[in-house]
């Protein structure tokens, strides 16, 4: 079953980008609230990337899959309180939702060197969400810039998640605007190579507009556990 629903979502990637003349973007399974053994099973079956929201869940699962899974590539997709920032950057390869100057400094004091740098992609807040994660349009070039310039980081890009209308088409403007924001990163900064957008119900739409990776979780392992 996992490597029948992986094949079915590679295939429905490779549909959308090949209608919409994009390059297939990477897939991020979003594995929260999933057990190991889960995420052992999609491993098995060819997927590397995993996405988690909580800094100690996705530590443990790490730690769980270590031996049995070592290749794998662990993001941190959910927000990130100062707090944890040690533990996130020991456990994760990648931090897709730093969207405050704070957290940069304290991401870079605790990335052991020999891990090499932290991978990191600023969460915008792309259409002025009240109450959500994610730094103002207007803000993301200085905090582009301190990201690039602080050694123990690496500025991979941008991330979003736009207002869940229930009709996904009327995300696309906010995917729009976000490729229009990471055009310009990559002007500043060519390192910038990662566009994070598009969920199980709306990959399609943002693969159209730009994405080079989708966040996919329930089109891969099913309704979450409750």
């Amino acid at each position: 079953m996992p490597a029948e629903r992986l094949r079915t979502v590679l295939q429905r990637i490779q549909n959308a980008a090949d209608a919409a003349g994009r390059p297939v973007p990477a897939l991020l399974a979003v594995s929260k609230t999933q057990p190991a053994a889960a995420v052992a099973a999609l491993a098995a079956a060819g997927q590397a990337a995993f996405g988690e929201n909580y800094v100690q869940e996705g530590a443990a699962k790490r730690a769980a899959l270590a031996a049995a899974h070592p290749g794998l590539h662990w993001h941190l997709i959910g927000h990130l309180q100062s707090n944890k920032a040690a533990q996130a950057a020991e456990a994760f390869d990648w931090v897709q939702s730093v969207d405050r100057p704070g957290l940069v400094a304290a991401l870079a004091r605790h990335r052991a060197p020999q891990r090499g740098p932290l991978n990191v992609l600023i969460q915008v807040n792309v259409e002025g969400e009240a109450g959500k994660a994610g730094c103002r349009p207007e803000d993301l070039p200085a905090l582009a810039d301190r990201v690039a310039d602080t050694p123990g980081l690496a500025l991979r890009g941008l991330m979003s998640i736009p207002v869940p209308h229930p009709d996904p088409e009327r995300r696309r403007p906010a995917f729009r605007r976000m490729r229009e924001l990471f055009d310009g990163l990559a002007a500043r900064h060519p390192g910038a190579d990662t566009l994070s957008m598009g969920m199980s119900d709306d990959f399609a739409i943002a693969i159209a507009e730009g994405a080079t990776l989708v966040r996919i979780g329930t089109a891969l392992f099913g309704p979450r556990p409750r």
